[in-house]
């Protein structure tokens, strides 16, 4: 192993560190994180003011209704009576419509577990969300919130909200729910083309919402939540998961979610959503368990004379990749709304192998009824029978010049001095042409592997199937595993100490320790006292990998931990069946072959050989100038 392989290593840990870096926030993200709130009372308060507060734009409403009001009727509480809940149910979903304000009050999803075990999770309640339409009149501002509605069912199943004006004018709300977690609504002016603005042409939305915590981890999860929006003309993008963040979108754009971890409230509007939405996410404090509060102030096309609807549609559910891709198949507004990117999947290469690749190994091993820690196994051996081609050719390559070694000792000692060492690689690349070895292919199918270990961080993460599901000691295999918990905060490593953590970073710890001793048995000279300064970086990496994974999923770190235990035990085989006198014989027949027609570098090794022998050129003539 020359220092060209030795900086093939070094690329390594400088991915995994960048990596590690790029998903760590910042101290000052992390102090900004803690101190925003510290209690729910506050928060509510907080919540409570803002809701009481228009938007500086919009002129203040009329709380109070006198009798010129053209929704006097429907403002009117002591002629409307008391507030109402009726609830929209199917087998996956149960929706509460308040007759104050005639929108969607709260959303239960029925199927999934909640922190206790017990099947319902609410996604969100009337104190946390509230969605407010405002629509202008010839002389004031409309806002739905203040109006009383009255309830009736359609013909067909659906509920019908219908806030009254004076006259035979009437604001009408039409809520359809389809088979699982799509609601399909309309706004409607009907009898109202007189007295609203005929010059608005726009509808103004606010919609805000607590995100409550649904998960054990709190910060794990928080780092997944976030206000994610589609833009028209495709793609999507999110706020920042860890700062408070506020921002105006230049685009137009088709829906807005507000996103936990694993489940979703999207908003979708026919028409898409103008140009200048507001958008702001909050993180708040853990104590709160509640991971931010959500806001959106949206516009988007009304027609005053009501003769067409504003449509919209939401998805309440699980951001389940395949569920949500049926999902999309029941919007009639005939978008390619793109929802399926709420299930994070990476990066563009490592979306691609989670895409196209883990996602169906995943379905199809799912469909078998296997415990997920053994679909996590199967994963696991399948990627490694896929990978052990390369593997091999990487410990061959390893093994080579291991048995190489003497010769490249002998070849090489009289190049011992420091300023040597040019000569010395030339040297060793000479050799290594006529023995027909690569000094590189020790490194380069090991970084092919790379993709793979970051495809499944992201993937893993994000597969809601782990969500709820122990095996073995752990109990669910989406968060973290405690063996013990002290109840205050550690900084670096939080209030728990993670069992399936400690596995990963001991076995990568061991896994480390292999590598290196197999690459000093290949060093030459002083590249075997190079790599022992160097070998610190080898074995220092698994301790950053606590800090980071301690508060990650059992499910992550589990598949680290086999994916290491197998990669060792693949080594070793390797090791065990590996004949080095028979490998030398086989070099030495390449030798004979090669002796008076070296074998030419090609690639990457080509250019370094000839990068050397520049180096070593200018070299030669710094010192006839002196």
């Amino acid at each position: 192993m020359n220092r060209n392989t030795l900086i093939g290593f070094s690329l390594i840990a400088v991915v995994l560190i960048l990596f590690s870096y790029l998903n760590t926030p910042s101290q000052e993200q992390i102090d900004a994180y803690n101190h925003q709130q510290d209690s729910i009372a506050a928060v509510k308060q907080q919540q409570a003011a803002k809701t009481a507060q228009q938007d500086s734009s919009l002129p203040q409403p009329a709380v109070v209704a006198d009798s010129t009001d053209l929704f006097f009727p429907a403002l009117n509480d002591s002629v409307a009576g008391p507030n109402r809940l009726v609830v929209l149910k199917n087998d996956s979903l149960e929706l509460a419509f308040n007759t104050k304000g005639g929108t969607i009050a709260s959303a239960r999803i029925i199927g999934h577990k909640d922190t206790l075990n017990n099947y319902g999770i609410t996604l969100f309640d009337g104190q946390s969300q509230q969605m407010n339409f405002v629509l202008k009149s010839v002389n004031k501002y409309i806002n739905t919130q203040d109006l009383n509605f009255t309830e009736s069912v359609d013909a067909d199943g659906s509920l019908i909200m219908t806030a009254q004006a004076l006259g035979n004018g009437s604001l009408v709300f039409k809520y359809t729910l389809g088979p699982d977690y799509l609601l399909h609504f309309s706004m409607q002016a009907v009898g109202l083309a007189g007295q609203l603005d005929p010059t608005s042409k726009e509808v103004v939305i606010q919609w805000q919402d607590s995100c409550h915590q649904q998960e054990k981890g709190f910060s794990f999860e928080n780092y997944r939540s976030a206000l994610t929006y589609k833009f028209h003309d495709g793609g999507t993008d999110y706020l920042n998961e860890t700062s408070d963040k506020k921002e105006t979108i230049e685009e137009a754009i088709d829906w807005v979610a507000f996103k936990n971890q694993y489940f979703s409230a999207v908003l979708i509007s026919k028409d898409g959503f103008n140009a200048g939405a507001e958008l702001t996410s909050t993180p708040l404090d853990k104590s709160t368990r509640i991971l931010k509060n959500y806001e959106a102030r949206l516009t988007t096309k009304f027609d005053p004379t009501g003769l067409q609807p504003s449509e919209f549609e939401m998805f309440l559910g699980p951001n389940d990749f395949r569920l949500i891709q049926n999902v999309e198949e029941q919007s009639t507004f005939g978008k390619d709304l793109e929802m399926e990117k709420l299930v994070y999947l990476g990066w563009p290469l490592f979306r691609f192998i989670n895409r196209w690749f883990t996602l169906y190994v995943f379905d199809w091993l799912t469909k078998l009824g296997l415990p997920m820690g053994i679909v996590l196994i199967l994963i696991t051996l399948l990627l490694k029978a896929i990978t052990f081609p390369m593997v091999k050719k990487s410990y061959m390559s390893s093994a080579k010049m291991r048995v190489l070694k003497p010769k490249l000792d002998e070849a090489t000692k009289e190049f011992n001095k420091p300023e040597d060492q040019m000569q010395k690689q030339q040297a060793m690349m000479a050799l290594y042409s006529k023995y027909g070895v690569s000094p590189l292919g020790g490194c380069l199918p090991m970084l092919i592997q790379m993709p793979i270990w970051i495809a499944m961080f992201n993937f893993v993460p994000n597969a809601i199937q782990l969500r709820r599901e122990s095996f073995l000691w752990m109990d669910d295999l989406s968060t973290y595993d405690p063996i013990f918990e002290w109840g205050f905060n550690i900084w670096g490593i939080g209030d728990h100490l993670s069992l399936t953590c400690v596995l990963f970073c001991v076995s990568n710890l061991l896994y480390s320790y292999m590598t290196m001793r197999q690459q000093r048995d290949q060093m030459v000279g002083q590249q075997a006292e190079q790599m022992k300064m160097m070998s610190w970086m080898m074995y220092i990496m698994p301790l950053m990998f606590f800090f980071m994974f301690n508060d990650y999923s059992s499910g992550l770190n589990f598949y680290y931990f086999i994916s290491l235990f197998f990669s060792a035990a693949i080594m070793w085989t390797l090791r065990k069946t590996t004949d080095d006198a028979k490998l030398l014989a086989i070099l030495e027949a390449k030798y004979k072959e090669n002796q008076n027609n070296p074998k030419k570098m090609s690639g990457l090794a080509a250019r370094l050989e000839e990068m050397q022998k520049r180096a070593a050129e200018i070299q030669k003539q710094q010192q006839n100038r002196k």
